[in-house]
Formats: C-alpha cells, sequence, structure tokens
C-alpha cells in the first residue's frame, strides 16, 4: 500500500516502516482527514517483527496499511544497526494523544473500541477531562465473532473521524483489515495497551527508561505472567534475527567481491 508520507519506507526484517517523526505522521494524518480519505496506521515493535516471520495473515494486514512507524525503540536501534535509520520513534501511545490532541481543536469525533466496559468508560473519562469539549464514543472490546456484524455497523452509524482499537495482537490488526472498508473512517489504527494507561490499571515508564529502550522491562514488572513470553523470549528472537540479518549484509557483499575477483 502507497504511503500517506513523502519521506521513503526503510525495510526492516522485511517490515517497510516509514521514516518519519511524530509531527510528521500527525500532520500526514490530519490530511488524510481533512479529504475524507481512508488510511489505516499500524505500530511496530519487535515483538510484532518477530511475529512477522511466520504470520502470513498479520504480515498481509501490515502491508495494506498507508502509515507504519517504528513504535518501539528496540526497532529504531535495529534499524540504525543494519544501516536503515528512522527518525525517531513513533509510539502507538504518543500518536493517539497527539491525534487526541488535534481532534479536540479540530472538532473531529472520535470511536474507541476495546477493552472492558468499565476501564474503557475510566479511560474515555480521562481524556474528557484533558480535552473538554471533545466529541468521544465507544464500545468495550468483549464480543464474539458472531457479533462483530452489529459492534461494525454500531462504530460506523456514530461516524466518527478517527477509530481508536483496543484489542490484543493479532486481533486489531485482523479486526481492521476485515472491515475497514464497511467502516469507511478517515483514519483507524490499533492502540494497543493505552486503554489501560488511561484507565489507571497500568502506568508507563518514565521517560528515561523509554529513552533507554527499557519500557519492556517496565510493563514486564507490571503484568510478569501475561508478558513474560512475550518479551524474554520474544527479545531474544529479535536480537537473533537482527544479528543474522547484519551478518548477511556483511557475508554476502564480501562473497560477492570474491566471485568478481575470481572471474
Amino acid at each position: 500500500m502507497e504511503s500517506i508520507v513523502s519521506a521513503p519506507r526503510v525495510e526492516l526484517l522485511g517490515c517497510a516502516i516509514d521514516a518519519v517523526t511524530l509531527d510528521e505522521a500527525v500532520a500526514a494524518i490530519d490530511r488524510r482527514i481533512q479529504l475524507r480519505q481512508p488510511c489505516q496506521h499500524m505500530s511496530i515493535n519487535a515483538a510484532k517483527l518477530v511475529r512477522l516471520q511466520h504470520d502470513q495473515e498479520l504480515r498481509d494486514a501490515v502491508e495494506t496499511c498507508e502509515l507504519v512507524t517504528a513504535d518501539g525503540q528496540a526497532v529504531v536501534w535495529a534499524a540504525r544497526v543494519l544501516g536503515r535509520p528512522l527518525p525517531e520513534r513513533v509510539a502507538g501511545i504518543d500518536l493517539m494523544n497527539a491525534l487526541v490532541r488535534r481532534a479536540g481543536e479540530q472538532g473531529y469525533r472520535i470511536y474507541v473500541l476495546g477493552a472492558r466496559a468499565e476501564l474503557l468508560q475510566r479511560a474515555l473519562d480521562t481524556l474528557r477531562g484533558r480535552h473538554p469539549g471533545l466529541q468521544l464514543s465507544g464500545r468495550h472490546g468483549y464480543f464474539a465473532p458472531s457479533e462483530e456484524p452489529e459492534v461494525v455497523e454500531g462504530i460506523a452509524g456514530a461516524k466518527p473521524d478517527v477509530l481508536f482499537v483496543a484489542l490484543e495482537t493479532p486481533f486489531k490488526e485482523l479486526f481492521l483489515a476485515r472491515n475497514r472498508d464497511r467502516l469507511q473512517i478517515p483514519f483507524v489504527m490499533g492502540v494497543g495497551g493505552a486503554v489501560d494507561i488511561l484507565g489507571g490499571v497500568r502506568r508507563r515508564a518514565p521517560g528515561w527508561m523509554q529513552r533507554l529502550g527499557l519500557e519492556w522491562a517496565y510493563r514486564l514488572a507490571q503484568d510478569p505472567r501475561r508478558l513474560a513470553r512475550r518479551y524474554i523470549v520474544g527479545n531474544t528472537w529479535f536480537t537473533w534475527l537482527v544479528a543474522r540479518e547484519l551478518v548477511r549484509q556483511r557475508v554476502l557483499p564480501s562473497s560477492a567481491a570474491r566471485g568478481r575477483d575470481a572471474a
């Protein structure tokens, strides 16, 4: 899918990522909303890059997105090590917060899908407290597959300009891949655990931990049972994939040069 930004896309472990800053991403999304041209954003972190190596359905969903950004600091570092630098991390929650501010300024309507009903309500109340007058609605994320058409109809009926989907990976990505054409919303994105933070059940890592790429450790400490495999096993695989790619980059050019010399 063609990107909505002018910056080139960087290929990292088989995934094309837009080399943009947070401000550039917000500006591009704002243009699409004003033009009423539907687009989807995808955040890419280390865990998702690992999953993309074997999950073709998720890979197909990523490739339909008009904006793909590096959510994790590890992704930014890996791109730099491999000689394909990205300007900065564009975390999903930072992009969400920036778009909520823009929505308040422009009068855009927002819809949030996901989480438990009481947690979602607390998150919506937090956003309304920060941005009085914000046009905001939502629905909890607990529904059976048979109820999905009804959920989609309800979202479309609210006529939002922005849809945030707070479901687990890969459910949020696949939900949007199946339904974005029916929804016809100018901007849609998955927001993962952002509702947990806004609802007060999780805390975000301090800024210094984010800058050092340790936000995953902070999350793990808050929910070790659920996240241990994702971060410990996933980060190990990610490191191995980056190392393999780095070796491949160095070995293949040398092998090609030796072949030319022999010829």
